[in-house]
């Protein structure tokens, strides 16, 4: 079901600060930039061979990203996106295993993708996003 990775998100109190690490440091540049309404985050997507490094930030303070980082008290993985053939399909088959979910139904993400979140306390403690390009 799962076809590679498609990113591994950090979240991060400041967007500059987060690609300026991943610039200064390992020489690593925005391939994408988006401000997410729905969820409250900007995102910058660093590109690492075939995946992402995802940076979040939040844009409100409501915002799940925004609740996480108060809650760690600082940066940290977040989330661990997978690609999949057919976003709906894999998130029925979480659904048919008894797994919770934090989505019921697939939904737009980013770079025009179709998303679905997993619990994490049924994924190994893990926040899996599924993700259809």
């Amino acid at each position: 079901m799962l076809t590679e990775i498609d990113h591994i998100a950090i979240a991060v109190p400041d967007l500059g600060e987060g690609i300026d690490y991943y610039r200064e440091t390992f020489g690593a540049t925005v391939e994408h930039r988006e401000v997410v309404e729905s969820d409250g985050v900007e995102e910058a997507l660093l590109r690492v061979a075939e995946s992402y490094v995802q940076l979040l930030t939040p844009t409100r303070p409501d915002s799940t990203v925004a609740k996480w980082l108060d809650k760690k008290g600082g940066p940290g993985i977040h989330h661990v996106g997978y690609r999949v053939a057919d976003c709906a399909e894999a998130l029925d088959s979480v659904k048919r295993q008894g797994f919770r979910v934090l989505d019921e139904e697939p939904r737009p993400g980013s770079r025009g993708t179709t998303v679905a979140f997993i619990h994490p306390k049924d994924a190994l403690g893990t926040l899996i996003e599924l993700v259809q390009e």
